[in-house]
């Protein structure tokens, strides 16, 4: 499995199954999963699936301000890695939505080869690509998983939960 960035043992991350090692995930994240393969509509779909989630944990209707603004944070990485795959990806296969008390990590399963990036240099003022940028600036951090052989990968992005 690769990923485009290193994460200390520990990690937030999940195996893939029957990868024979322990898992690193905390005992306590709750995941929500939606399969999304032969949808229609799906990226309204995937940020009524978050919206309910973030509703069903807690963090809406949001009491503050900054709650209000975390909870907005999630709903627009959803949409931007659930559009990423329709876009560039050949569409996606499943939204995985895992949470503990300190993070929330949205995953897009995807049919994939390509690796999503941010464009270098931004260019605020032109259309289009803007996506993993934004991604970029709202997560903690965020990654592409593959296994070896299986076609494909999982784009995961990781937010802080509201304090």
């Amino acid at each position: 499995m690769s990923t485009t960035r290193q994460h200390p043992p520990g990690d937030l991350g999940r195996e893939p199954e029957g990868a024979g090692v322990a898992s690193p995930v905390p005992a306590e994240r709750q995941w929500r999963t939606l399969s999304l393969g032969q949808a229609s509509g799906i990226v309204p779909m995937a940020r009524d699936f978050a919206r309910q989630a973030l509703h069903d944990w807690g963090w809406l209707p949001a009491s503050s301000a900054d709650r209000r603004a975390a909870a907005e944070d999630v709903l627009l990485v959803v949409s931007e890695l659930v559009t990423n795959a329709c876009l560039h990806a050949e569409g996606p296969e499943e939204l995985r939505i895992g949470r503990t008390s300190k993070a929330l990590r949205v995953e897009v399963v995807d049919r994939g080869t390509g690796q999503p990036a941010p464009r270098t240099p931004h260019r605020a003022g032109r259309p289009g690509g803007h996506g993993m940028f934004i991604v970029q600036r709202l997560c903690l951090d965020w990654g592409v998983q593959r296994t070896p052989e299986v076609p494909g990968k999982t784009v995961w992005a990781e937010l802080a939960a509201p304090a």
